[in-house]
């Protein structure tokens, strides 16, 4: 299956989530990209913050949905279970063209997706064959998320990749840079980047004496400059990445053939 006609967004169906939770801001901007696309959106966001959460999905116990407002739902689980709810019981009876995931605060560049949840929430879309759009917004500790750059250029961007065709097990990743808009350079397809990672362990001790250890991620530069979405979100472009979730190398799966033999 392709998703080979233009969506019509604005007869179109979206549904929003994120991995941030329900009352965050990066979600909010993200309802006001969808409403300057559709009238009819819907929210099913994770109740408390789930980042890092990747496609992970709640088996070991129930979820619960709560009914916030007029077509605002929180789940008590991750982002994926966010979509699959959203998708296979909130909105069953018509089930979204669309579904938005974030804005996540921080890109989601480079190794990023494979822990993000914001990613995950798109990627669990194409799953249940919907088209999925991730969306984050890089930052600079310290200093102010700039939310605007996300919401001028999100909708314009989202219109032209629903307007081509789309493998059935393709997401996009979009990532704006830290730059107000006027300062943005221009929108870039770019291929996934990779950093050199270096984990931060911090070892501790609690109140009661018992030892922790809290992982902070300590990041190093990118293994090669060029233009993939590390280094482009860097220079001040907004970057469109297209995610496989067929994770088979080929190449590799041909001489294991071969040695199978």
């Amino acid at each position: 299956m392709t998703f080979s006609k233009p969506l019509d967004l604005k007869t179109a169906r979206i549904l929003v989530s994120n991995d941030d939770g329900i009352h965050a801001p990066g979600l909010h901007a993200l309802e006001r990209i969808a409403r300057a696309l559709s009238e009819d959106v819907w929210v099913v966001a994770p109740e408390a913050e789930q980042s890092a959460a990747s496609h992970s999905l709640t088996i070991s116990r129930p979820l619960r949905i709560r009914h916030v407002s007029d077509r605002r739902y929180a789940i008590d689980g991750s982002p994926t279970d966010c979509v699959l709810l959203g998708i296979e019981q909130i909105l069953r009876e018509r089930k979204p063209d669309l579904v938005l995931s974030g804005v996540n605060r921080g890109d989601n560049t480079g190794e990023d997706v494979t822990y993000s949840g914001t990613v995950a929430g798109a990627m669990e879309a194409v799953l249940l064959g919907r088209r999925g759009i991730a969306l984050s917004q890089d930052f600079a500790d310290g200093h102010p998320v700039k939310w605007a750059t996300a919401e001028h250029f999100g909708p314009d961007v989202i219109r032209k990749l629903v307007s081509i065709p789309w493998p059935n097990d393709v997401l996009m990743n979009l990532n704006f840079p830290d730059m107000v808009v006027e300062s943005v350079r221009g929108v870039r397809a770019a291929p996934q980047g990779r950093r050199q990672l270096g984990y931060r362990l911090d070892e501790r001790t609690d109140p009661r004496g018992r030892p922790y250890v809290w992982i902070g991620s300590s990041r190093q530069n990118p293994f090669f400059e060029g233009d993939n979405d590390i280094v482009l979100v860097r220079g001040g472009y907004v970057t469109v990445t297209p995610l496989f979730l067929d994770l088979t190398h080929a190449a590799t799966l041909k001489r294991v053939t071969e040695a199978l033999k």
